[in-house]
């Protein structure tokens, strides 16, 4: 880590404790789900029927809204504000589980973990790519999954070894350390040089690039680059009409373009089939004659699913965000071909290692790219002045989509049978790819002026 670069580092570690409450949630409903499923295992109400896919899809609908409610907010009150603000949602949703009585009252966690997680998956991607040099931009910006499946491996840990309450007051933990770490961090240069609070903006990017604020009259990059925001933001007279986001905004072919690339890249990544069949882990471990137990199976999952990210966080800089899409979405859609012709032609109980190999697969190289990258690279290609509402419309997509494919997989399952749907989610990804190669541009190192130029 190169000292220049090296607030940058340690900011984006700060603002991502969060993703690791945001994992935690994901992790949490599928490591407790068998014990709240037990009559008096918990002191409330077991669950039954459909509770626990509702519960399940409630992170969607609390992503929803907490996607539009901190988008809207991330102009009106800035970054900064809008990081603080994700703790107290995060915070509740821990709070809820261990007094929970009822479904409706794990439902309420879920909603507020998910609302908090909306706000995650929406600002942190604005705010480290505006405060990241363009060299180490990538690496930055995989921090989200990174520490996102980080929280998803404590929760299955936990959740294995002890009851579902005390893993909540544990995780409750993680919140107020996350506001510890970014109280102290400054707002985004790019807010402040839209707000033509010039001081504010000099100050924040001594801050970033480690340099003393007494010397920044003198140092020749802060002054390049401050010059440069502040001539992307306007002036005083035209700041209203530069902040200001109409449809007309849209319309412009640079900005259509980057909307329906984002929202093409958040199908991708849903349609890939990577997140929905974590919710399958166990049933496909078990399938294949694997002797461990459904968590176990989990902790494994998590295990490789966070060695695919951390490949994915070294690689990210050298290889390039567009070679790792796809690599990593033909890869996906190779392990699922296998898994999908194990399913239809093999004995599913015959023991055999190809399931397991095709999943531990499939989420590895999901992770290289097609996990990771999408959020990255929306935040990346999208305009200045519509970047908030694009990331927004882009998120408010990805949460649509995952909300639909977890509602209706046991559905889908019984209609064209599980290895149909594998053949479905390869049938995407490989469509995925082509749309990737074709549409998509490289980003890597490149300041957002080359990025438009290319789109």
């Amino acid at each position: 880590m190169s000292s220049h670069a090296r607030n940058q580092y340690i900011t984006g570690l700060c603002a991502n404790i969060i993703s690791i409450s945001y994992g935690a949630f994901v992790g949490w409903a599928s490591a407790s789900f068998v014990e709240l499923q037990k009559a008096d295992a918990t002191g409330s109400e077991p669950l039954i029927g459909d509770d626990a896919g509702w519960i399940g899809s409630m992170l969607c609908v609390g992503g929803s809204l907490g996607t539009i409610f901190f988008s809207w907010c991330a102009d009106k009150i800035g970054r900064k504000r809008c990081l603080l603000l994700l703790a107290l949602p995060a915070l509740l949703g821990w709070l809820i589980v261990p007094f929970a009585k009822t479904p409706m009252h794990l439902a309420l966690s879920r909603l507020m973990g998910g609302f908090s997680g909306g706000g995650t998956f929406s600002i942190i991607p604005i705010y480290t790519a505006e405060i990241s040099d363009d060299n180490v931009r990538g690496t930055v910006g995989t921090f989200l999954v990174l520490f996102c499946n980080v929280g998803v491996l404590a929760a299955f840990i936990l959740g294995t070894y002890l009851p579902c309450r005390i893993v909540a007051w544990i995780l409750s933990t993680l919140p107020l350390a996350y506001l510890c770490g970014v109280i102290f961090v400054p707002e985004s240069p790019q807010y402040l040089a839209s707000k033509n609070d010039v001081k504010a903006a000099e100050k924040s990017l001594c801050f970033f690039r480690n340099i003393s604020y007494k010397k920044s009259g003198t140092n020749p990059q802060i002054k390049l680059e401050l010059e440069n925001l502040m001539e992307k933001t306007g002036d005083k007279s035209a700041e209203k009409s530069e902040t200001s986001v109409s449809l007309k905004d849209f319309a412009e072919p640079k900005a259509r373009k980057a909307l329906c690339i984002g929202m093409g890249l958040m199908a991708v990544n849903q349609l890939c089939g990577c997140f929905v069949m974590l919710n399958y882990t166990a049933t496909i471990f078990k399938n294949s004659g694997s002797t461990l137990p459904p968590n176990q199976s989990a902790i494994i999952v998590g295990v490789i699913q966070l060695v695919g990210t951390y490949a994915s966080t070294l690689l990210v800089e050298r290889a390039g965000r567009k070679s790792l899409l796809i690599i990593s979405v033909i890869g996906t859609g190779t392990g699922l071909l296998c898994l999908g012709l194990f399913m239809c032609f093999g004995d599913p109980l015959s023991g055999s290692w190809i399931p397991v190999a095709s999943f531990s697969f499939i989420i590895f190289i999901g992770c290289w790219g097609v996990i990771t990258l999408p959020f990255l690279v929306v935040a990346e290609i999208m305009p200045p002045k519509i970047r908030n509402l694009g990331c927004m419309i882009c998120m408010l997509c990805l949460w649509l989509y995952s909300f639909f494919l977890l509602k209706y997989m046991g559905l889908f399952s019984e209609l064209i049978g599980m290895h149909g749907v594998m053949f479905f989610f390869s049938t995407c990804s490989f469509i995925g790819a082509i749309f990737i190669g074709i549409c998509v541009p490289e980003t890597k190192g490149k300041p957002i002026e080359e990025i438009l130029r290319r789109l």
